[in-house]
């Protein structure tokens, strides 16, 4: 059976937001990337930013030219930035660029400097992809707008599970963080589900190695309840060349 049948499942599909935008990226390759998503049909893209501060004010201005003024954006620094110097960047964020969605501000085991960003800014605050048992989302209570749980480190399945009934109990949501396929049945058995990371080089390696791989339909992910748990087959002939 499919896995998505055997939850049970809470929704038919998962949305998802395309997530790249490296600070590496050439202005060029961070406004063609963002921008084809947006084409694609996928109505949210994330970029990364902090690593050169200096630098971002341009970036994200490329960016929303890329996508429009109608996809939400969204921001990922890695903890990058001291708590108040993210809420000084964070009401920038929000007035210059309609920015929705800040990731990990500062790190994601400063739990005061998340409250902190929070309480004084008007995006969305997000924490939790190196969240490992239900404890570490214990600790994002109150302090994140929106818990993002990574099926492949959160205990699987069940983990996830477990983290969705915190959720739930707190009135919060849940978005699944990067392995797209692997997550796109389980996080229809999330209740409170936000969104699914799309992200690029997990896209490009899922595509090589697996069978039945899942393309964005009107920007979500439907998983294909004819084929068996969470639909993967590995091409164990492509996969051989990168057997050690």
């Amino acid at each position: 059976m499919p896995l998505v049948s055997l939850l049970p499942a809470a929704h038919d599909r998962v949305p998802v937001y395309g997530s790249g935008g490296f600070c590496s990226y050439s202005e060029e390759r961070l406004r063609d990337q963002l921008g084809g998503w947006v084409d694609q049909g996928i109505p949210r893209v994330k970029m990364k930013l902090g690593r050169d501060p200096a630098d971002d004010a341009q970036r994200l201005t490329a960016a929303r030219d890329a996508i429009g003024p109608d996809a939400e954006l969204y921001v990922d620094a890695n903890g990058a930035f001291a708590a108040k110097e993210a809420v000084r960047w964070a009401t920038r964020y929000t007035r210059e660029w309609d920015v929705r969605w800040f990731e990990e501000p500062v790190s994601s085991a400063d739990f005061d400097g998340l409250r902190l960003v929070r309480e004084h800014s008007t995006l969305d605050v997000a924490a939790g992809e190196y969240a490992y048992v239900l404890a570490d989302f214990r600790n994002l209570i109150g302090v994140v707008d929106c818990l993002q749980a990574d099926v492949t480190r959160c205990g699987g399945i069940t983990g996830l599970l477990r983290v969705n009934g915190l959720a739930a109990a707190h009135g919060l949501d849940v978005s699944g963080h990067c392995a797209p396929q692997l997550s796109a049945h389980a996080f229809c058995g999330v209740d409170r589900l936000r969104h699914l990371e799309y992200f690029h080089d997990h896209v490009r390696i899922e595509s090589m190695l697996f069978d039945g791989v899942l393309e964005p339909v009107d920007g979500a992910l439907v998983p294909d309840r004819s084929r068996p748990g969470h639909g993967l087959e590995l091409k164990r002939a492509d996969a051989k060349r990168w057997a050690a």
